[in-house]
């Protein structure tokens, strides 16, 4: 929750990047979990956040925005043409009254409420940081060489020190190859820490980062992020209050419908 106090009248504001045209699941915004558009479900765990004041829906497709402000949300046409969701972002951002934006991937139908608040509170709490992302626990050992699960290093004071899609060892973690608090971690899980794809910008710096040029790290990865730390940017890195699950393909959304089905009938 934000803070009281000094900092009490920040503001922060949630937009959801959301294209129709996903390459692998054409329509994903659209995809129905326990018939809910999954685009719904990724805008009522955001506003479902203590911190965030607004919820936008930031999308090139009227049949998104139909359904979105159908279930109650705000939605806004962006340009059918930028090449990243921050690009997207940032538009929406240039004419939003906010003190953070946070950039809530559309394809995250279960993300955790607490995770929103704790990249918001990371800022709130730092004023060197000007980006916040989170990061999860690694469960499988095949996920360090999976070059689809981007890996992130940080140093003692929680700042970002690399991203990438190669196996890169967290220089703090424990490297004995045991843990003692979580006996059923391998050390090679333990040693690595999956980066997820949240991130909460000051409004400022978001407007001046989307300007900025790739750098060759950035282009090398296919990291956006790396961008900002090749320059020198401080990005704080804290954990994600439960893992979640980005919908990328049909087998990852049978899988959150299986969870949302499950959830349900439990809480019936």
């Amino acid at each position: 929750m934000i803070h009281t106090g000094p900092n009490s009248q920040i503001k922060a504001v949630a937009v959801i990047p959301a294209r129709y045209s996903a390459t692998r699941l054409p329509g994903k915004p659209l995809l129905e979990i326990a018939g809910k558009p999954l685009i719904v479900w990724v805008a009522e765990r955001a506003r479902a956040a203590s911190t965030i004041s607004r919820t936008i829906v930031a999308t090139d497709d009227p049949r998104i925005v139909d359904a979105v402000t159908a279930a109650g949300f705000d939605a806004v046409i962006t340009r059918a043409d930028h090449a990243t969701g921050t690009d997207r972002i940032a538009e929406v951002a240039h004419n939003l009254r906010a003190d953070i934006i946070v950039n809530v991937q559309g394809d995250e139908p279960l993300i955790n409420p607490e995770t929103i608040d704790r990249a918001v509170n990371a800022l709130i709490e730092d004023p060197k940081a000007q980006i916040s992302t989170t990061w999860e626990e690694i469960s499988e050992d095949d996920d360090v060489t999976n070059r689809s699960v981007v890996k992130v290093t940080f140093d003692k004071s929680g700042y970002a020190t690399n991203f990438s899609r190669n196996p890169i060892l967290n220089h703090d973690a424990a490297k004995d190859g045991t843990d003692e608090s979580r006996p059923d971690k391998s050390g090679l899980v333990f040693d690595y820490k999956k980066h997820t794809g949240l991130y909460a910008y000051r409004r400022d710096f978001l407007l001046a980062f989307a300007r900025w040029p790739q750098s060759e790290n950035e282009r090398k990865e296919s990291l956006e992020q790396l961008r900002a730390l090749d320059r020198g940017v401080k990005i704080k890195v804290v954990e994600a209050a439960s893992p979640s699950i980005g919908v990328d393909t049909l087998e990852d959304l049978e899988r959150v419908r299986a969870i949302v089905s499950k959830e349900t009938s439990i809480a019936v």
